[in-house]
């Protein structure tokens, strides 16, 4: 299926690297780390069941890899008018995508499509390359940031958090991003190209926010922020978790955290 400037793809093979990595962490870091593996996805494509098997599988660790990884799911919302609204999409995912069109200098936006650690990508239904750009990626120390959670209304969630970033951020600078995501997610979809299908999701992004900007610090520079997140009807921490990275100008990922959500939240 193709419209416009959408695609929604297939096994076709799409696996780009970028001419050079960031030079803020030595040969030493680049060897240690995690890697953030980004899907982009959507309810309406037909072929994003089959990448979201690959995240799923891909987060709860059942794939051999050298590598620890962090996933997120991103659902676009520019296949909502195909017959199908994705009750997850939304814009600001659809941007964070032409944000890495256009750092990777691709001609589309398509679905499914996962980026690795903000410099590689391929397509969502291709298992070799997803594995081989995550063994490929360069790596960096994961920040080492302390949360702490509150409850300022029942329908929001304060996040606070402090720490280290672990990298050098030189003068292009940094932004430090904090991602909400629930797990778990079963929809039953009566219209569009998945029609009759009962589709799952896992490590959905449902908020996104910038917690920082950062310039000219040192690694080792404690760095505190706090954001806000508007919840959603049948929030469950137990199947929520925040996601913590520092991405630069480049768009490339220097560092990524998990968190888990406290109990009882």
């Amino acid at each position: 299926m193709s419209r416009g400037l959408f695609s929604c793809l297939g096994r076709g093979r799409s696996h780009d690297r970028p001419a050079a990595t960031a030079d803020t962490a030595s040969e030493e870091n680049r060897r240690g780390g995690v890697v953030l593996v980004e899907l982009f996805s959507s309810q309406g494509c037909a072929t994003s069941p089959e990448a979201e098997v690959l995240l799923s599988r891909l987060g709860r660790g059942d794939f051999e890899l050298d590598v620890p990884v962090i996933v997120l799911a991103y659902h676009v919302d520019y296949w909502d008018y195909n017959g199908w609204k994705d009750p997850f999409g939304s814009s600001s995912s659809t941007v964070r995508q032409k944000a890495y069109v256009e750092a990777l200098r691709l001609d589309t936006l398509f679905t499914p499509q996962f980026v690795v650690q903000g410099g590689a990508q391929c397509v969502g239904t291709d298992q070799e390359a997803m594995l081989s750009a995550i063994a490929s990626a360069p790596r960096f120390p994961a920040p080492t940031f302390q949360a702490t959670f509150q409850r300022p209304s029942p329908d929001s969630l304060q996040v606070t958090l402090s720490g280290a970033l672990r990298n050098k951020i030189d003068g292009q600078g940094a932004k430090v991003m904090v991602a909400l995501y629930e797990s778990g997610l079963v929809t039953d979809c009566t219209r569009g190209d998945n029609k009759g299908k009962v589709l799952a999701n896992d490590y959905v992004v449902r908020g996104f926010e910038k917690l920082c900007s950062v310039k000219d610090i040192s690694a080792k520079k404690t760095v505190s922020g706090t954001t806000t997140f508007p919840l959603w009807e049948g929030f469950s921490g137990d199947k929520c978790g925040v996601v913590v990275f520092v991405q630069n100008a480049a768009h490339q990922i220097l560092g990524v955290q998990s968190i888990a959500l406290p109990e009882n939240l």
